[in-house]
């Protein structure tokens, strides 16, 4: 699972799970992100890989920096040779990260 798609499922299963520990619905969260609702469900889902700005949106949407918690498990590993540009790595289980105001 080292390639993109699994970067957008494991960021969209972190993204669903501090919405809902925010208590937060789709709704909110798209009303507050600038985002359509659908959006935001599409995202959850993994249906779509977000844009760099939209990454940004539901962090502050959420109250989140962008690093943590949303990228949390998901690391990319640089290749030591050609022809191995690298790959993506995720932690198994959840990672400590705790959220921090987006000013800190």
């Amino acid at each position: 699972m080292g390639d993109s798609l699994g970067v957008a499922r494991r960021f969209s299963e972190n993204l669903r799970r501090i919405r809902k520990e925010t208590g937060l619905s789709q709704e909110e969260v798209g009303f507050r992100a600038g985002l359509h609702r659908t959006e935001v469900g599409l995202l959850e889902r993994g249906a779509r890989v977000p844009r760099l700005d939209t990454l940004v949106k539901p962090a502050a949407a959420l109250g989140v920096r962008i690093e943590c918690p949303l990228f949390e498990g998901i690391s990319w590993e640089a290749g030591r040779a050609t022809p191995a540009p690298g790959a993506f790595s995720f932690a198994e289980g959840e990672v400590d990260c705790t959220a921090a105001p987006l000013d800190a």
